[in-house]
């Protein structure tokens, strides 16, 4: 089996791993009572979805 000639250093290993982050999902803002929810979704607020009343909310 093929064993690594040199050991791996920390900055080497530390510069491959800065890819393995977590990312936030799409969050937007409602166009209607401004409450940060998930982009293509009915904000569970208001019941608006692209600037329309869906659901209706108390």
């Amino acid at each position: 089996m093929a064993v690594p000639f040199r050991r791996t250093s920390k900055t080497t290993k530390r510069m491959r791993r800065t890819h393995f982050k977590l990312h936030a999902t799409g969050l937007t803002t409602c166009s209607n009572c401004g409450a940060t929810i998930k982009s293509h979704t009915v904000c569970p607020k208001c019941g608006y979805y692209d600037g329309k009343q869906v659901v209706k909310k108390d």
